[in-house]
Formats: structure tokens, C-alpha cells, sequence
């Protein structure tokens, strides 16, 4: 009895440290708004990023060592509209024998957005097809600002995308299927921060039956080499959760998110500082959803081209996810 008091306290204290901190990173570890996926035909680890028109980088391990591999759109988007050359916030999921990936088009500070779509059936850089704008786009004075795009499959067999970043926050829209453009529905709003300058954005939806949980990054995201916000401003994870995918999101008070709502997952801690621009994939190694993100670690350095490739295995004993 006490052999196996002892053994189940120290496997306890074991995953405390392990979800602690981040998992291990070698190789091509600097990553901004990194998107994962792992391509189950030879378990070989994608990892896709802003910056150098999506960066691709493999990995046969998700520790790493991480090897950058090319660009998804070497020659930018189709999409005419100024940072059509500058790339950001992707996010990939498989459809059928299809991999889509989704990115942004837009300049810091404006509402002149699109969101566009590329797609592969291997992945591997100069096997990507771009197909241009999904529908998704805002102009100044839009309610939302069409960036940080995000596909869930629904339990129905219909297809989402969340999306947005301050104005007005994050939106929902249905997507056709394939889910190459929306289906002309209305964008509904899903989360809104009404203090400050509204500030979340980089929405995620991940449905374990029977919720849908939305994850989002509250707070300021960058440029913290130069100037660094009050203590708690900073970029953290926050999370909501429905049993409907496009509306409906409360967090664990049951605050809607809708109206400020969210409960944090993940925040500054550590050496680990300013955690967001998360995803969540199903990992066949680990055998569960794995949070990943980026973040600084301030024994590296603040700058935003020091950003680290971060991740986590989820626990999800409340309900609620826990890393």
C-alpha cells in the first residue's frame, strides 16, 4: 500500500514538472504563430509559421531537431492587397486526402485583411497550390479585422472558421465543403474583450466532444524588447468553451466570452513570458492534444525574432484543459 502511495506521488510530482515548462526544442526553435501537424504516412512533424512567406520546417520528433525547409508560397498570395508578399498567422487541418492551409494578407495596424488558402497532399515545400482568398475580408470600418484564420469540422460534418484580432475580436463563418471559401453566411461574433483596445485575437476552436473549446491569446504580443506592458498585459492563453460551434462560448464562471470572458491556460511564468499564437493537434506519439504556442524566454532575449516554439500535453480531468 505505501510502495504504491509512493510510486503514484512520485509519477504526480513527475507530470507536475514535465507540464511546468515547455517541451523540449532543438534545431529551428524561433517561431512566430507556429501551426502543427503531423503527417501520419510516415510520422513525419510539420510545423508552419509566419514569416518567409510561411515558413515550413519537418521534424521526425516534436522536440525537434526542427530542420526549415522551404516556403509555402515562395511568390507570396494572389490576393492583391498590400502585404500580399508578407505572410502571417497560419493554420493548417487535413480534408480527405488534402492538407489546407490558411493565411493572412494584411499590414500591421490596418483592416485591409484577407484570409487566403493554399493546399498540398504531401506538404513538402513547392507542392502547394495557392487558391487565393477564402471570402474572409474586412476594409476599414469593418466590424472585425479578417486575419488569424482557424478551420473546425463540426460534429454535424460542417466546416467553421474563426478568425480576428481587436475591432471587434473574433468572428465565426461557415465554410463550404471543402472548405475553400465561406458559404455566405454572416460572421457572428464569438469573443470580445471590451476593455482597453480590445485585445485578443489569434482564435483556435478545438471540438472534444461533446464541447468545443475556443482558445485565444489576450494581451499585447509583441515588441517587448523596446517597451513591455504592465505586469499581467503580456500575451497569455485563454480559453472558452460551447457545445455549439459557432456561438454559445462561457468560460469556467460561466462568463461569456462574448462579454469579456475567459479563463486563462496558459500565462508568463518562469523564464517562459508572454505564451500565445497557440494551436492544438492530436499527437500519435503522446497519445493526446498537445497545446503549442510561441513565447519569449527571457534568459534568450525580448525580441520578436526571438520567439521560441513551445509546447505542452493536455490534461483534461475537469473538463476544462490543464497543461
Amino acid at each position: 500500500m505505501f510502495l504504491n502511495l509512493l510510486l503514484l506521488l512520485v509519477s504526480f510530482v513527475s507530470i507536475a514538472i514535465s507540464y511546468e515548462k515547455p517541451g523540449a526544442c532543438s534545431g529551428a526553435c524561433n517561431v512566430h504563430d507556429p501551426a502543427v501537424i503531423c503527417r501520419t504516412s510516415d510520422g513525419t512533424y510539420f510545423r508552419f509559421s509566419t514569416g518567409n512567406k510561411i515558413q515550413i520546417a519537418t521534424s521526425s520528433s516534436l522536440s525537434g531537431p526542427w530542420t526549415n525547409k522551404g516556403s509555402v508560397l515562395p511568390s507570396g498570395s494572389e490576393i492583391n492587397l498590400a502585404g500580399n508578399k508578407d505572410l502571417w498567422a497560419p493554420d493548417v487541418t487535413k480534408v480527405g486526402d488534402t492538407y489546407y492551409l490558411y493565411y493572412s494578407v494584411s499590414t500591421f495596424g490596418s483592416q485591409e485583411s484577407a484570409i487566403g488558402v493554399a493546399t498540398s497532399t504531401t506538404m513538402e515545400a513547392g507542392t502547394w497550390t495557392d487558391c487565393g482568398s477564402t471570402g474572409v475580408t474586412s476594409s476599414a470600418g469593418s466590424a472585425y479585422n479578417a486575419i488569424d484564420g482557424n478551420v473546425v469540422l463540426a460534429g454535424d460534418g460542417s466546416y467553421y472558421m474563426s478568425f480576428g484580432s481587436f475591432w471587434g475580436d473574433i468572428y465565426s463563418v461557415p465554410m463550404g465543403n471543402p472548405p475553400l471559401t465561406s458559404s455566405g453566411g454572416s460572421p457572428k461574433r464569438i469573443a470580445y474583450n471590451s476593455t482597453g483596445s480590445h485585445a485578443i485575437e489569434g482564435a483556435f476552436v478545438w471540438y472534444r466532444s461533446p464541447y468545443y473549446y475556443l482558445f485565444f491569446s489576450s494581451g499585447v504580443c509583441c515588441g517587448y524588447d523596446s517597451s513591455r506592458p504592465a505586469q499581467g498585459m503580456e500575451y497569455r492563453i485563454n480559453v472558452c468553451r460551447s457545445t455549439s460551434a459557432n456561438s454559445g462560448y462561457v468560460d469556467k464562471k460561466g462568463i461569456a466570452c462574448t462579454s469579456s470572458g475567459g479563463s486563462t491556460v496558459l500565462a508568463s511564468h518562469g523564464n517562459v513570458y508572454g505564451p500565445g499564437g497557440q494551436g492544438i493537434f492530436l499527437d500519435p506519439v503522446a497519445g493526446g492534444e498537445i497545446l503549442y504556442y510561441h513565447y519569449v524566454d527571457t534568459k534568450i532575449g525580448y525580441g520578436d525574432g526571438q520567439k521560441r516554439f513551445g509546447w505542452n500535453l493536455i490534461s483534461w480531468g475537469t473538463g476544462w484543459p490543464v497543461v
